[in-house]
């Protein structure tokens, strides 16, 4: 018949109870190092989400200032700038968030901007904002703005198919 101790070995229950404690040991600390891990993972998430957070919370708002005058009514002063129409620049070709934001500091905030601005003072911008930005061709930014202006995205789009990262191939 079937024995359950081949060897007839008197201590093969207490082996098989010390194999199992070894797995469970063995599975305790491999779980334990794996949770570890997740833990400085997440608390790495956690304090890049608390940076964010605060970041935002440091952002400056638009403050409205009421000047008391010799009339009846207050005077609500803004700053003109927060009223200005922007277009997203960042849709001509070559044009990414920093040269967006290096056009915005010129005062190029729309396409119609952009348009009339010429090739050669959208170098100037590039090459006094330093090395980083020299690499870029600002020569079919007025052109790509035009289209953009006068809102022809089928042509902008065919136009942007031809170009390579902003300049004729």
């Amino acid at each position: 018949m079937f024995t359950l101790n081949p060897l007839q070995n008197p201590d093969a229950l207490w082996q098989h109870v010390v194999m199992v404690l070894v797995a469970a040991i063995l599975g305790y600390i491999i779980g334990y190092i794996g949770a570890k891990q997740k833990e400085k993972e997440l608390d790495r998430k956690l304090g890049k989400l608390n940076a964010d957070l605060e970041m935002c919370l440091t952002i400056k708002r638009p403050v409205v200032q009421t000047v008391v005058s010799t009339s009846a009514a207050p005077v609500n002063l803004v700053n003109p700038i927060d009223f200005v129409k922007k277009d997203d620049l960042k849709i001509i070709e070559g044009i990414g968030p920093k040269i967006e934001e290096l056009l915005n500091s010129e005062g190029i905030f729309t396409f119609e901007q952009l348009k009339d601005a010429s090739s050669e003072h959208l170098t100037a911008i590039l090459q006094k904002s330093g090395n980083r930005f020299q690499v870029h061709d600002p020569q079919t930014w007025p052109h790509q703005a035009s289209l953009a202006a006068n809102q022809m995205w089928d042509q902008l789009k065919e136009l942007q198919n031809e170009l390579n990262k902003g300049h004729w191939e």
